[in-house]
């Protein structure tokens, strides 16, 4: 995003969070109807993170922007969003949490709801907060904790989704310099509202009416409809975002885009015109972290060396709702976040 004056939002740190436990495919099969042949062939996921009792949202994200903060040398900033579909309680938000433990109290902090765009959604919100000139740095941060929302016996759901959290750090800078996002393409559809979600707990089906079945309050999805639909939106809007930066598919460097699906992401990247190599993928030992999911890709390839200071990077999401959203950035060089597997203590 910017503005006439020239403003872009910068990316100047980095982090990411993933709890302890890891649960395999051998894991699920022994109580779900499936194998791990069957789960790696539709989904390309081998393995997931998913937090024990005690650790929540705040958990993870706390965990994440500390480190992004640390990376971008600086223990100050003047506003903490945070992207998430499973916040540690439906009021309040959990942002405000995330930016005391940070020591970050009184700086303006909140929640957005895309889903898996949030992150998306979360560095236009950024980008238009810094080019407004009211605020100069914002930690961003997507985390989620799908395990605490999906039903453990639902194949469909249970295979899928793991935990975690990824962070950055935005400044107001120019578009001249490394790390400056590229205009943002977002988007939504309300009558696809179904492809994903929770039916019970909110104001249209309250917790406490007794007749909500069970499942009513765990997350749902319609599979193949969403698929279809990721497919379609990530690709346009990718391609929007390119068009609006001024670049073409053979100005990319490397695709980062959203890991809810391995087939999706393969699927995406062909229609883009995109070359094998160019996709960056962490899905097979994360799963789909939801809003975590691009900042922990970030995260990984850029503490691996997939991702190299001064790589063009395409950046593309879809989420329930349905929203979708893509931005363009060239990778900064920033100080390396840890070591590429993130193997840290619930709740750090």
């Amino acid at each position: 995003m910017t503005t006439a004056f020239g403003v872009r939002a910068v990316v100047s740190g980095i982090g990411a969070a993933l709890p302890r436990r890891v649960v395999t495919n051998a894991e699920l099969a022994a109580y779900l109807d499936t194998t791990d042949a069957w789960i790696r062939s539709r989904t390309g996921i081998a393995s997931r993170r998913w937090v024990t009792a005690g650790t929540a949202t705040a958990d993870l994200a706390a965990a994440a922007g500390r480190r992004a903060l640390a990376c971008a040398g600086t223990d100050a900033v003047d506003a903490v969003v945070l992207a998430t579909a499973t916040p540690d309680h439906p009021v309040p938000a959990t942002a405000p949490e995330v930016a005391t433990r940070l020591g970050l109290s009184g700086v303006a902090a909140f929640d957005i709801a895309a889903v898996c765009s949030g992150f998306v959604y979360g560095l236009a919100t950024a980008a238009g907060m810094l080019a407004g000139g009211d605020f100069r740095r914002v930690l961003l941060i997507g985390a989620d904790t799908y395990s605490t929302i999906v039903d453990p016996k639902d194949r469909t759901t249970a295979v899928i989704f793991g935990d975690g959290a990824g962070a950055v750090v935005l400044r107001a800078g120019d578009a001249a310099e490394s790390g400056a996002l590229g205009p943002c393409d977002l988007g939504s559809d309300g009558r696809l509202a179904d492809l994903g979600m929770i039916p019970a707990g909110g104001s249209r089906q309250r917790s406490a009416n007794v007749t909500a079945v069970a499942e009513d309050h765990y997350f749902q999805m319609r599979g193949n409809d969403m698929y279809r639909n990721a497919v379609q939106r990530m690709s346009e809007s990718a391609g929007r975002a390119l068009e609006r930066a001024g670049w073409t598919v053979a100005d990319v460097d490397r695709f980062v885009p959203h890991q809810a699906n391995a087939r999706i992401a393969t699927a995406v990247a062909e229609r883009l015109g995109l070359t094998a190599g160019q996709p960056l993928s962490n899905i097979e030992h994360v799963g789909n972290t939801a809003a975590a999911s691009i900042p922990l890709l970030l995260a990984q390839a850029h503490a691996d060396g997939r991702l190299r200071p001064g790589d063009r990077a395409l950046v593309a999401a879809f989420g329930s709702g349905a929203t979708w959203g893509a931005t363009t950035l060239v990778w900064p060089d920033l100080p390396a976040d840890g070591e590429p597997d993130f193997d840290l203590t619930d709740g750090e």
